[in-house]
């Protein structure tokens, strides 16, 4: 599914002085801790490829609080194969606590300026701080009009990260001193949408936040004096700290770090969960576990189901391929079920970096990342797994490159999840209806049956098409429906802002629909292009 893209991942480590040591503390000592922190960015780098950048916290230097971040991947940022470069970089980043982000852009600009973490500095410590979030403000737009509204206040970004700098400055404004606790409770009180804080200030002081709703994931791990966090378990159990020392953060909590001491508190209340169920079947690691749930049992229930459904006549002839790289469980599960082989037809370039293929359209990327394997392909009837079909380009251009170049007699396209019909407010980069393929053939709650699934089936240029049906998702996610977020594939949304955004996509479509004119925008945000100041 190389054209649906998650916003962003988020990390954080400390060492606590004064406690039992453990084999995870770093050989030179807690000064540096800090240089964990490329390692857990590149462990969640599935997450966002366009910048990355991490603060540390060091109260033996001058500066206190050392931001690096840049446009790029992990390695690339933090020149982690140039030694000469990489050594000297991070000993100025040294220290005992630091946080970290990787990100995709759904808001705001492809520059420096954009990426996390944000720092703002002051001569007071506890309102020096830095901060990097994961997810999507749905109220973005509000809550910019609010601040721009009072004349002395000003905002230099189109995004809301900035938004979130600005409100943590004010809670922090003055003679206030909030405790953290209450900080994450007013900041909460003023947030829709989907939002996992790490922040660190220059009293040396951490939390790691989920929001109520829990809709990206968020795990935190503490062994000895070593504490970390990350967006997927994976990047916490590579790190080397133990399965069962490894949580999931409870929606609605924070990991607090103040006076040497460790505390999980509630900050909001959660009187339901809407856990993306994306994030199980495409963003996360197949290596995670989210929420007690193994991503990789979760895509292996899904080719289940589709063999469950699957009708198609068997013989020496049939084959599984599945999409790389997401789409793997859930092939080799159906293909077993069915006792028909898997073979990996499809062949993606994994050495074609993000600037080769910056700025080709959609089709051409999709030609530049997969090579079909005539040896696999030619003269079969093919059965196409794939984790789901967002705007169809990709798909259309597969279907085309298998017969053409695979020499494949007949396309058959199962789909491990349900129709995406309506856009994504919380962080995934689909923000209009108009530019999703199934919303052409069916409505959100309108039954998809054998014809429309032909009439896709025809446009995509395959034999035949079938997606899951949308109770299979929480079947396979062993969660019930009203735990999670299925917004896009129900046009019911968890927070009052998501309704009202998805009535606004409605309406856009609907203009468009009738040859009105509707200027090209992401649903969130405003049309006027905000001036970028660097950091």
């Amino acid at each position: 599914m190389a054209e649906l893209h998650h916003e962003c991942g988020v990390a954080a480590i400390y060492h606590l002085p004064g406690l039992v040591e453990s084999p995870l503390a770093p050989r030179q000592g807690a000064s540096h801790t800090s240089w964990h922190m490329p390692r857990l960015l590149l462990e969640i780098q599935n997450r966002g490829q366009l910048a990355a950048g991490m603060t540390s916290y060091d109260p033996e230097s001058a500066q206190i609080l050392e931001t690096h971040k840049d446009v790029g991947t992990v390695s690339e940022v933090f020149d982690i194969q140039h030694q000469d470069r990489y050594l000297p970089l991070m000993q100025r980043l040294k220290g005992p606590a630091a946080i970290g982000h990787v990100r995709y852009a759904t808001c705001g600009k492809e520059d420096r300026c954009y990426a996390h973490p944000f720092e703002r500095t002051h001569i007071e410590k506890n309102k020096w701080f830095s901060f990097a979030f994961n997810g999507q403000i749905a109220n973005y737009t509000q809550l910019m009009e609010e601040i721009q509204a009072k004349r002395e206040f000003h905002l230099a970004r189109q995004t809301d990260t900035e938004i979130l700098m600005h409100l943590i400055s004010q809670q922090l404004s003055g003679d206030r001193r909030p405790s953290l606790v209450e900080l994450l409770t007013e900041l909460s009180k003023k947030l829709d949408g989907a939002y996992n804080i790490v922040f660190l200030n220059a009293l040396g002081e951490m939390f790691v936040a989920r929001d109520p709703l829990g809709l990206r994931p968020l795990c935190y791990a503490i062994e000895g004096p070593m504490f970390a966090a990350a967006s997927e378990s994976v990047a916490l159990s590579n790190l080397g700290f133990r399965n069962e020392n490894i949580h999931t953060l409870a929606p609605g909590h924070a990991v607090i770090i103040q006076n040497n001491q460790i505390e999980v508190k509630k900050f909001a209340e959660s009187p339901k969960t809407a856990h993306c169920f994306f994030e199980w079947i495409y963003f996360a690691n197949v290596a995670s576990t989210l929420d007690d749930r193994s991503v990789y049992l979760s895509r292996k229930a899904l080719g289940e189901e589709l063999a469950a459904l699957e009708d198609i006549e068997r013989g020496d002839d049939l084959i599984v391929v599945p999409v790389p790289d997401t789409s793997k469980a859930a092939a080799d599960a159906m293909a077993y079920k069915l006792g028909v082989p898997s073979l990996e037809g499809l062949i993606r370039n994994r050495y074609i970096g993000r600037t080769f293929i910056e700025g080709k359209d959609r089709a051409d990327k999709a030609r530049l990342k997969y090579t079909p394997l005539r040896e696999v392909l030619e003269g079969k009837r093919v059965l196409l797994v794939e984790d789901t079909i967002v705007r169809s380009t990709t798909m259309q251009v597969l279907i085309s490159q298998l017969r053409e170049r695979g020499g494949a007699k007949e396309v058959h396209v199962r789909v491990a999840c349900p129709p995406i019909v309506a856009p994504c407010f919380y962080g995934i980069d689909m923000s209009s209806i108009s530019e999703l393929f199934a919303p052409r053939f069916i409505q959100s709650n309108a039954e998809l049956t054998t014809e429309v699934q032909a009439e896709m089936a025809r446009v995509l240029g395959a034999d035949s098409l079938r997606y899951l049906p949308l109770p299979a998702i929480a079947r396979s996610l062993g969660m019930s429906e009203g735990k999670l977020c299925r917004g896009c594939l129900t046009g019911e949304y968890p927070t009052p802002m998501g309704e009202q955004l998805y009535q606004l996509a409605v309406d856009d479509a609907a203009k468009k629909r009738q040859g009105i004119h509707v200027a090209p925008r992401r649903t969130y945000e405003q049309t006027q292009v905000v001036a970028c100041s660097t950091n």
